[in-house]
């Protein structure tokens, strides 16, 4: 099966319509093992509700400050953390004073530093920004560190060799060579931003998606509830797509895995010659380059 043919394309719309599906069901059926469902809104009450919230003014303003909050922290999230992450993998310097600090905050989930954000920050808006952005920050860090310092060392010295300096070689071989595990991690850190501006929300914010979905709970509007997780689901997908695309089109440059090393189809010999055997090349794997001084 391709990759764009149409049994893939039918499965990818199934998938989600048999899930809805079941949902309505075992809802409307009101079934109650182990998990409860006679309390559950139905797929229908759900669709009612997010067609009356569509179509008041409350649900795009919510839409708009969350946008606005996650397109200014990932946006502050991708600069540093390409910058930060360079940094680390280039400079020794670098990697002993950042590293350390990295791996000490990095495990601490971002929505644990709503406090720090209230305590240094003077509105709460600058505070869900701060932890949306501390959220998508270290994914793109780490995965910038480790794309960097995979890069092959013959690009860098070939650059050299022709009397490039430096600035040439960050910007001609390091970031061009680095793009795809960068937005490996731009991926990552999108889909964790949404997690924590969403919890953010709920916890201290005034206006957007995640305020809006845990007002509706405090209210026992469950319907309402599921509207905004419907909604928190659909952003994210469509958000998440955007930087895939722009990586792909970014990258669209590199040679795709098909000519890295895909199969060649073979061919009758011609000649005698044609029948010498093939000579196997081994390929070992380049290690991680140690940052420089």
């Amino acid at each position: 099966m391709s990759a764009t043919g149409p049994g893939r394309r039918l499965v990818r719309v199934a998938s989600p319509l048999a899930a809805l599906g079941v949902w309505q069901l075992l809802t409307s059926l009101d079934v109650n093992l182990w998990l409860r469902f006679e309390q559950f809104p139905t797929v229908v009450e759900v669709a009612s509700a997010l067609a009356d919230r569509i179509g008041t003014e409350a649900y795009w303003q919510d839409l708009g400050h969350s946008l606005r909050r996650i397109a200014l922290g990932f946006l502050l999230a991708a600069v540093l953390g390409v910058a930060a992450g360079t940094a680390v993998a280039r400079s020794r310097w670098a990697a002993d004073t950042l590293g350390p600090l990295v791996e000490v905050v990095r495990p601490i989930p971002a929505i644990a530093l709503v406090p720090v954000a209230i305590l240094l920050l003077p509105t709460n808006e600058q505070g869900i920004v701060f932890i949306t952005c501390a959220a998508a920050l270290f994914p793109v860090l780490v995965s910038t560190r480790h794309a960097v310092r995979a890069l092959d060392p013959a690009w860098e010295e070939a650059v050299l060799t022709l009397g490039g300096g430096r600035a040439r070689v960050l910007f001609s071989v390091v970031l061009p060579g680095s793009l795809p595990g960068i937005f490996g991690g731009l991926s990552v850190g999108i889909g964790v931003a949404w997690i924590c501006v969403i919890s953010a929300e709920m916890i201290s914010g005034e206006y957007g998606v995640g305020y809006r979905t845990w007002q509706d709970y405090t209210v026992v509007d469950y319907p309402g509830v599921f509207v905004g997780m419907a909604t928190i689901g659909v952003l994210g997908r469509l958000t998440s797509t955007a930087v895939e695309a722009l990586g792909r089109r970014v990258t669209a440059w590199l040679p795709s895995p098909a000519e890295r090393g895909g199969h060649v189809p073979s061919r009758a010999p011609d000649s005698p010659a044609d029948e010498a055997p093939v000579r196997t090349a081994v390929v070992v794997p380049v290690p991680e380059k140690e940052p420089v001084p």
